[in-house]
């Protein structure tokens, strides 16, 4: 039994393994069957874990080692968050790791490229390898790209040698861009080799088909000599067109695996073989045993190739999305050095450098302008097509474009921890992630090429024992065909391309998928749980009203500036602009503290307490609000969001703030709902905003008052009644549900800390967004659904034909050629019909 102790603590965990959300549900779900009270929070960017629980510190580390998430023995220091929670979990925090890289300590991604994979049962040989090895966590390979992510605590030596000890090679990726264009330059070097070595195939093929209409030489006397001569042909196609069909089954054979290339080299060379006995010693053989299948192995070799070729050209164009957002990262920035104006390479750029930006350049880095003025063009990230301006202590991005100002800027982020980089490798992440629904491919493929030659080997046996004769003819057309129609080349591409192409074509719509699984799930959701502050409204309040019941106005407003002056919130900023416009300097404060779901308060140096939030936080302090009935009936009348400041448990002032709502809110909401979601908004507000707001854009289902805990508490009971439930809210207080919830979708202009807390992260703040998310999730879930049932259904059906089941009511059997036709035209119709993602378009664009 675990070691319990009373009551509840707060235990904070480095977990070196954490790194998203997902993390945190699986590590959540091993703490809560040990301790069904505890409330667990992640924080994957700066890897850590918060734990209220009765478990012991020794328990909570065995139950986190268990999941497979051993803890550091240190933990971090805490973050200061500092909150004004007026508005319950519509509020926000000052989140100080959104201004920090990325920790690269503990638990590391390696990004390795794969050569050598020519089918699914590849990908699961590779897979299992990486998995094995000493030190990985994760692992996960891609067919699509050639590509693999492991996570874990490995070098890269370990995993070059586990791939290589599998029979492939592996080099790892240490830059996106390079290796994305290595990629297309040996994809584009590997086509024009596939389109030659089919034209050298199909030409000894086709004619040799062709003439056997006319002539057809008997393989004794003089037409042994032809046949000898078309056999030496036959074998330099499969030398040297054909080649590696017969390497890669080697090293597959010598690591006793088998995969396509053995399906095909046993096909080929089989026929070739026959075919060469059959002309050496056609004298000594019976009549019916002359068949001769050379013109069948060449053009094999040729319709593979050919098939080959046409998919690389097809899968080629699925990784755009993520060419495009390479293509935004600049190769060099000019650097102010001692004084000194220099260009140096992008990947020199040190943190603090001073860089110059002139007009129209792209931005290298991020960073804080410095000097000089311009407007920037933002579109590429947020999505808003308005140049944004930009002056001194303004954020600048990387990849954004410079107008025709100058700027001066301070590099604050560089690499991979710039915004465009955070996002890039989001998206490379999550095109290289594979939806649960692929597992039934990966676990089918991994004994798919085993299986497929038991059944060549039992067809053989069911001719020779139970067929007429030619038997051998039979014997050697049957079980050639099952092994070469039967390559599992469409099963491996089912899933990976259709998710690359869907994660894709999300980010060019502004969507941000964080992983194959998030992806899947969204297609299911019936419910969307959405927030009030930011997400129906534009997030930019401002105060329209202001009742003072203390004598001192402007030290009421010089408290409120110094209460609020702490929070990022978009209530606590309309506060301080209102009390900045009316000319308050914010007084000093002796002791500040946050009151989850509530606001804040805090100590004057005059020891005056202080509360300032909403109705229930002075509620519960027992402050009298009956003096401002009149005033708070009027502002809620006329849905204002209201926050009361109490001095000394008396009700001081008043405020009515308004948060416009978003122009497309109600548009948006109603696209959802015709989606088939019910959507239910959840807000910390007071009843009488919440239902105006609900009332505006369309919505039945609301509750107002609600603080994180009880939006968590509601996502969980839906979900216990059985609702598959969808998330909307910032990202950062709104985390523990984002987490809880099915999905997180966090809108707000990709902020850092939202793209670590949420399975989808919204670029553009905008419900349409989610609505695109969750189509888009839909098409491709189906895509990948029909590309599953094509590939599966071609084997199904395929293999016993193959096999010979309709030879007894047709007489006929079918040819090794058609089977290469079939199996390459399988592959080519799969990449087909994923690229037809390509053209997909959401059911209403968003406004922007």
């Amino acid at each position: 039994m675990p070691q319990r102790h009373a009551p509840p603590t707060t235990l904070t965990r480095t977990v070196p393994g954490m790194n998203c959300q997902g993390c945190v549900k699986r590590m959540r779900e091993a703490i809560l069957a040990e301790d069904a009270t505890a409330e667990v929070t992640g924080f994957p960017a700066d890897k850590r874990l918060e734990v209220t629980t009765t478990l012991s510190m020794t328990a909570l580390d065995d139950a986190l080692a268990k999941a497979g998430y051993p803890p550091s023995e240190l933990a971090p220091p805490a973050v200061d968050d500092t909150k004004t929670e007026a508005e319950g979990n519509d509020s926000t925090a000052a989140a100080h790791t959104a201004d920090t890289p990325r920790s690269h300590q503990g638990s590391q991604r390696i990004r390795l490229a794969i050569t050598g994979m020519t089918c699914a049962s590849c990908v699961k040989s590779v897979q299992k390898a990486l998995e094995r090895a000493q030190g990985v966590d994760t692992a996960s390979v891609n067919f699509a790209t050639h590509t693999a992510q492991v996570f874990g605590h490995v070098d890269v030596a370990t995993l070059l040698a586990a791939v290589d000890a599998a029979g492939y090679r592996a080099e790892p990726i240490v830059d996106m861009r390079a290796a994305e264009e290595t990629r297309a330059e040996q994809e584009a070097r590997l086509y024009k080799i596939r389109l030659k070595g089919s034209a050298y195939s199909l030409a000894l093929a086709l004619p040799l088909m062709l003439s056997m209409f006319f002539y057809h030489p008997h393989p004794v006397g003089m037409g042994r000599l032809f046949w000898l001569v078309i056999g030496l042909l036959t074998l330099a196609i499969l030398v040297f067109p054909g080649r590696h069909f017969f390497v890669n089954a080697w090293k597959n054979l010598k690591h006793h695996q088998a995969n396509m290339d053995t399906l095909v080299a046993m096909g080929t060379g089989t026929a070739w073989l026959y075919s060469m006995m059959v002309v050496l010693f056609a004298p000594w053989l019976p009549e019916v045993a002359h068949g001769i299948y050379f013109e069948a192995s060449a053009m094999v070799i040729g319709l593979i190739l050919l098939g080959n070729a046409l998919e690389l050209k097809a899968r080629g164009r699925t990784s755009s999305a993520l060419k495009r957002l390479l293509d935004l990262q600049e190769k060099t920035a000019r650097v102010i050095r001692d004084g000194v104006e220099q260009e140096i390479a992008v990947d020199d750029v040190a943190l603090d450098d001073h860089i110059r930006v002139r007009p129209g350049e792209r931005l290298p880095v991020d960073g804080v302008v410095l000097d000089g003025q311009s407007y920037i063009d933002e579109s590429m990230l947020t999505g808003e097509p308005v140049p944004v301006h930009k002056t001194a202590d303004d954020d600048v991005s990387a990849g954004t474009v410079n107008g025709n100002g100058s700027l001066v800027y301070r590099a604050t982020r560089i690499g991979r921890d710039t915004r465009l980089g955070r996002i890039t490798e989001q998206v490379a992440s999550a095109q290289n992630s594979r939806p649960p629904i692929g597992e039934l491919a990966d676990t089918i493929s991994g004994i798919f090429v085993p299986a497929v030659m038991i059944i060549a080997v039992l067809t053989a046996l069911a001719w020779y024992n139970l067929g007429p004769a030619p038997v051998a003819i039979h014997m050697l057309v049957t079980a050639t065909t099952v092994l070469i129609i039967a390559c599992p080349c469409a099963l491996g591409l089912a899933t990976p391309i259709s998710t690359m192409i869907g994660v894709g074509k999300a980010a060019e719509h502004g969507v941000l998928v964080r992983s194959g699984e998030a992806l899947q799930t969204a297609s299911r959701l019936n419910t969307l749980v959405v927030d009030k502050t930011g997400t129906l409204t534009e997030g930019k309040p401002r105060v329209t009203e202001a009742t003072v019941l203390h004598d001192d106005s402007t030290q009421v407003l010089a408290w409120v500036a110094a209460l609020e002056s702490r929070s990022e919130h978009p209530l606590a900023k309309a506060l301080t602009a209102y009390a900045e416009e009316q000319g308050a300097r914010p007084d000093t404060l002796a002791s500040f503290d946050s009151v989850t779901g509530g606001g804040v308060k805090g100590t004057s140096q005059a020891n005056d307490t202080l509360l300032l939030g909403n109705a229930r936080l002075l509620d519960e302090a027992g402050v009298d609000l009956s003096p401002a009935d009149e005033s708070i009936r009027q502002l809620e009348a006329k849905a204002r969001s209201l926050v009361y400041l109490a001095v000394n448990g008396k009700l001081a002032a008043l405020f009515g703030v308004s948060d416009p709502l978003r122009k497309d809110a109600a548009a948006a909401v109603k696209r959802l709902q015709d989606d088939g979601l019910t959507v239910v908004m959840l807000t910390g507000d007071n009843e009488h905003t919440a239902a105006a707001v609900a009332r505006e854009v369309g919505i039945s289902e609301f509750k107002a008052g609600m603080t994180p805990d009880d939006k968590h508490a509601e996502i969980e009971r839906r979900q216990a009644a059985g609702e598959v439930v969808g998330m909307v809210g910032d990202g950062i207080n709104d985390a523990p549900a984002l987490a809880r919830a099915n999905v997180g979708f966090a809108i707000g202009q990709g902020t850092d800390i939202a793209m670590e807390s949420a399975g989808i992260t919204l670029m553009r703040g905008s419900l349409h967004g989610v609505a695109t998310a969750i189509e888009l999730s839909r098409a491709t879930l189906s895509n990948i659904k029909q590309n599953l049932i094509g590939a599966f259904g071609y084997n199904v059906l395929c293999i016993p034909i193959a096999a010979g089941v309709l030879y007894p009511m047709t007489g006929m059997l079918l040819s090794p050629i058609i089977a290469g036709a079939a199996m390459s035209l399988s592959s080519i119709t799969v990449v087909s019909n994923a690229n037809r993602l390509r053209l997909w378009k959401p059911t209403q664009q968003e406004a922007v």
